[in-house]
């Protein structure tokens, strides 16, 4: 039976030393010109430390105009290279493979962060969410092809900087999530309508990817088991997908689930079935493990060290995708490892103020600055208060914490 410790050989034949897989979780951590800092080396130096076998980044985004939040690492040609060199050295060490996850929000900006908004179709949110983003406009044939070879560009920079592999981020709600839902998709032209033409965004951007890194290098994809929203992507959609990528060659998959619009990925909602296994995808991974020639990763809800062996030993599962636990207990993978922590505890973090704890997103509030101690040499620290994490925050960002956060 499998257990942690065990090597797991991608399609591509390299090799995995473990099954921890660290999800990416936005930092934050670039500089006022969107360029990588000491502070993500030594964070995620500490990460590679932490003895996951797979640590990937917070999403790098492929154009300076289109920024899912302040501070998002960009990556459009070389002139960070020696930054980035520093970055992927410090988070390959112990033998850890350290992967960039490359995104596009579309839509999902927000007010006073970029100029405007793009999108598959000129479609609204409802209004309680519309009214933090612009409106977007629909996207041309020219910048939808300019966006697809944006992603290929960025992977080729992140291979000749020293990542390992990349992460496209088809999940969440972000453009290649909107081209892939039919409630944010209304094109006639080949990129709308059937889920053939609605999965051609991705596809052609695995393409531009696969060109520029060539075969042997990790290209992995996050992708929703469904968008849990009327007339979205569906748990349907997402097998038929699943079963391209993996015609073409996709070297790992991550399962998740939800965007802004139902926040599923947080656990929100969640079955009483996945209540029991812990891991809110676990269901669905485990369907798709039917047909994956890829393996499968599970990020979301686990929580103690026996749920996680229950998901690979079953087979539902090749990897344990660990998150928020990771922003506190940064060798979570060593220690469960060893055998020396048996679960992990993560209370609800609430300032009490019902307005302040449902506009500025605590939660997130509170993991953001716990990356921030780890990526200043700081250990993290489980007493912060959420009120000083909220007064701290909008000290250092002003009242954009107000604004919601990346999940």
């Amino acid at each position: 039976m499998t257990n942690f410790e065990e090597k797991l050989v991608l399609p591509n034949g390299i090799m995995i030393k473990n099954r921890f897989f660290k999800a990416a979780m936005s930092e934050g951590l670039a500089d006022e010109r969107n360029r990588p800092t000491e502070k993500l080396v030594r964070l995620y130096e500490t990460w590679a430390k932490g003895g996951a076998g797979i640590v990937v980044t917070g999403n790098v985004m492929v154009d300076r105009r289109a920024l899912g939040e302040p501070r998002n690492v960009v990556i459009e040609d070389e002139q960070d290279l020696e930054l980035l060199k520093k970055w992927a050295n410090s988070g390959t060490q112990n033998n850890t493979q350290l992967w960039m996850q490359i995104n596009h929000p579309g839509k999902q900006v927000f007010k006073g962060i970029v100029k405007e908004a793009v999108a598959p179709s000129k479609i609204e949110f409802e209004p309680s969410l519309q009214k933090y983003f612009p409106i977007a406009r629909e996207l041309t044939e020219r910048e939808i092809q300019d966006i697809i070879k944006r992603f290929g560009t960025t992977a080729g920079i992140a291979k000749k900087a020293g990542f390992t592999g990349v992460q496209i981020h088809a999940a969440h709600g972000y453009l290649i999530s909107q081209f892939l839902s039919n409630r944010h998709n209304e094109r006639a032209d080949q990129w709308g309508g059937s889920i053939e033409n609605r999965m051609r965004f991705l596809i052609e951007i695995y393409k531009s990817i696969r060109r520029e890194v060539g075969e042997e290098y990790p290209i992995s994809v996050k992708l929703n088991s469904a968008d849990f929203m009327k007339a979205g992507f569906t748990e349907e959609d997402s097998m038929k997908v699943i079963s391209r990528l993996n015609d073409l060659g996709i070297d790992l998959i991550e399962v998740s689930g939800g965007s802004y619009e139902n926040p599923r990925m947080t656990g929100s909602a969640m079955k009483q079935s996945a209540q029991k296994r812990e891991a809110y995808f676990l269901e669905f991974a485990a369907e798709a493990n039917k047909v994956s020639k890829a393996p499968i990763v599970v990020t979301g809800g686990f929580r103690t060290r026996k749920g996680m062996l229950d998901a690979l030993q079953s087979g539902d599962a090749d990897m344990i995708g660990l998150a928020r636990p990771m922003a506190v207990y940064p060798s979570l993978p060593d220690e469960l490892m060893e055998g020396s922590r048996e679960q992990v505890q993560l209370a609800s973090r609430k300032t009490g103020i019902k307005w302040i704890d449902r506009t500025a997103m605590l939660e997130l509030t509170w993991y953001s600055l716990q990356l921030e101690r780890i990526a200043v040499g700081k250990a993290p620290k489980e007493t912060l208060s959420p009120k000083l994490a909220l007064l701290r925050s909008i000290f250092k960002n002003g009242m954009d914490v107000f604004q919601m956060r990346r999940v």
